[in-house]
Parts: C-alpha cells; sequence; structure tokens
C-alpha cells in the first residue's frame, strides 16, 4: 500500500493523551485498510484499549503479557526482565515488517525504555532510522531523547494543564488505561 513516504509522529508531553491519539491514528489507519501494528513498552497489564484494538482488523499488537510491576531503576532483577521483555518486542516488530505486515507502527510509550536504558538503544534508532519509506512510525511517551525529536516530522507536545491525579484520583479503568 505505497501511496508516499511514510513520516514519523512524535507525541510527548506531561499531559494525558498522547497513547489515545496514537489509538486513534491506529483505528483510522486500520479502516483505510492499512496493516497497523501497535506495540506497547512498559505495559504488561491488561489495559481496556487493548480490548478494543484486538477487535479491529488489521491491527496486531505486539506487548509483553506478564505485568512486570512498577519500573524501579534500582532493581537488577527487574532491569534485566524490562531489558529482555523490551528487546522480544522489537524483534517481534522487526519480523512483522520484514514479513512485510506492517504499514503503519505505532512504539507506545518507547520513550521509556529508551531513556532508562533498557532496550537495545542502537536497534531502536535503526528501526526508527532505517524504516521503510513508506511505512509510518508513531511514538509516544515523556521526556523524548533528542534522535526521536529529530528524526520526528509531527511533533505534538501534550502539556498538562490540570489533572485529577494532582488531587489524588487514581487512574481509573477505561478512561486512563
Amino acid at each position: 500500500m505505497s501511496e508516499c513516504k511514510g513520516l514519523i509522529h512524535l507525541y510527548t508531553g506531561d499531559g494525558k493523551g498522547k497513547t489515545t491519539a496514537a489509538i486513534g491514528l491506529s483505528v483510522r489507519a486500520a479502516g483505510a485498510g492499512k496493516k497497523v501494528v501497535f506495540s506497547q513498552f512498559m505495559k504488561g497489564r491488561d489495559t481496556s484499549e487493548l480490548k478494543s484494538l484486538c477487535n479491529i482488523p488489521g491491527i496486531t499488537i505486539v506487548r509483553n503479557n506478564i505485568d512486570l510491576g512498577w519500573f524501579r531503576k534500582d532493581d537488577q532483577q527487574q532491569i534485566e526482565s524490562y531489558t529482555k521483555a523490551h528487546n522480544e518486542i522489537l524483534s517481534e516488530i522487526e519480523t512483522l515488517i520484514m514479513n512485510g505486515q506492517c504499514d503503519v507502527l505505532v512504539l507506545d510509550e518507547v520513550t521509556y525504555p529508551y531513556n532508562y536504558g533498557i532496550i537495545d538503544k542502537d536497534r531502536l534508532k535503526a528501526l526508527i532510522k532505517d524504516k521503510p519509506e513508506d511505512m509510518e512510525i508513531v511514538l509516544t511517551g515523556r521526556n523524548a531523547p533528542d534522535f526521536m525529536t529529530e528524526a520526528a516530522d509531527y511533533i505534538t507536545q501534550m502539556q498538562k494543564v490540570k489533572h485529577p491525579y494532582d488531587n489524588g484520583v487514581e487512574a481509573r479503568i477505561g478512561i486512563e488505561y
């Protein structure tokens, strides 16, 4: 489905809506007959968006299916578990791309494993830099590293102005996850 050069989108910032924007683009792309690979990093627990995305033809979910818990930078065992899981996700994505099964690639929450050093940084950079020319890529997460902002054709900065979490309201199923 080659129409034109695929571009790179970056949804970043401290505001809510980065993953939600990536989901919206995924649904739109699948509706246009594109093959979407929606990958999630840092997330292992069941999330509401997965229930919907799994029911849409043309969307393939790639993620860790084990809840590794809240990431702690000082826990060596957790660092190893997260790194292994994230590199396995990269391998699965690379295979799908190689087999022509990806027109749109979403790398949800990908800034975190990069910034925490719990992913093969060189492989991730190569995945983005050496992407097939017509493949679209969507990156999400806070504190995007320089190489992602430099590679991006679109950058949307989600800014938190007010959020219920600041008043003690925990994340709610179906709204935040």
